[in-house]
Formats: structure tokens, C-alpha cells, sequence
């Protein structure tokens, strides 16, 4: 599955993709056709997208819940980051995302292109009546992105909680 907006190519990995993005990265490079450049995958992260690998086979049938979605820019086929939706809609129809740019492409909007992108695609699914995210109380550069996104402050304590 896949997201063009002007820019970028945003693009569903599946589990093989997903687990060569952890085991293989230049096999991985070689069948996207594209060379990553996002952020590291080492530490949480790593811990999230395996995480994600066990989700995504728990419920091969909707990878676009658990999977991550590649980020690539179309003028070079750079990985320049990642996006997920951390888990199926919930009863009350809220599904959450979240994100992630490599340091090179931060204050280029690729981000902001491709978060609106996400949130439109999530809100057309008939199971989906909003998008949530979560920052750090003092993530104020992933705060604006979400305001230019739509999203309004739901909560605020040692994160803010947003709902578009």
C-alpha cells in the first residue's frame, strides 16, 4: 500500500519488509530501490519496530495497524523517516500515530507532508473517527507539526495527548 503526496512516497512495509528493515537493512535497501537515511534503529526504537514485527504477524490481515510506513523522498528514494499507527482503532474509533525523521531532513516539511497524508488516508477507513498522538511536554517541534496538522491539545501532564 502505498501514499504519494507531492513529495514523498509513503509506503507500507510489509512483514518481510519489516523484518529485513531489522535483520537485513541492505536487502531491504536493494528491494525498495532506495537507501535509508532515517533515524537510527537501535535502542527503543529497535525495541518498538520488533514490537510492531510481532503485532503485525499476531494480525497479518491489517498491517496498515500495525506495521510502519516508510517515508521516501521521490527526487532520490531517500528513506528520510518512518510512521505508524501504533494499534487498530479502538471502540471509540481513535486510532494513534506516531513518527519519526532523520536529524538531515528535519525543518523540510517532509514530516508535516506526510503526517497530513497519514491522518487523511486513516480518517477515509470506515473503522476510524480520529487520529491521536502523544509528545513530550517539551517536544515543541513535534507539537507545532501536529498543530499545522489539525490536531488540538486533548490533556497535558508529563506528555500532551492530541486528537485530530
Amino acid at each position: 500500500m502505498t501514499i504519494d503526496t507531492r513529495r514523498l512516497e509513503i509506503r507500507l512495509l510489509d512483514a518481510t519488509q519489516l523484518s529485513l528493515w531489522l535483520g537485513d537493512l541492505p536487502r531491504l535497501e536493494r528491494e525498495m530501490n532506495a537507501t535509508y537515511r532515517a533515524e537510527p534503529l537501535a535502542g527503543v526504537f529497535r525495541t518498538i519496530v520488533e514490537g510492531q514485527l510481532a503485532a503485525t504477524a499476531a494480525d497479518p490481515a491489517n498491517p496498515q495497524w500495525h506495521s510502519f510506513w516508510f517515508i521516501l523522498r521521490k527526487t532520490d528514494r531517500s528513506v528520510v523517516g518512518s510512521a505508524l499507527f501504533k494499534n487498530r482503532p479502538d471502540p471509540e474509533g481513535c486510532v494513534e500515530i506516531g513518527y519519526g525523521l532523520g536529524p538531515a531532513f528535519e525543518g523540510c516539511g517532509y514530516m508535516t507532508e506526510a503526517v497530513e497524508a497519514l491522518c487523511g488516508w486513516a480518517l477515509r477507513q470506515p473503522e476510524v473517527r480520529h487520529v491521536t498522538a502523544e509528545t513530550d511536554a517539551d517536544g515543541y517541534a513535534s507539537q507545532r507539526l501536529l498543530q499545522r496538522c489539525g490536531f488540538r491539545e486533548r490533556s497535558r501532564d508529563t506528555t500532551v495527548r492530541w486528537i485530530r
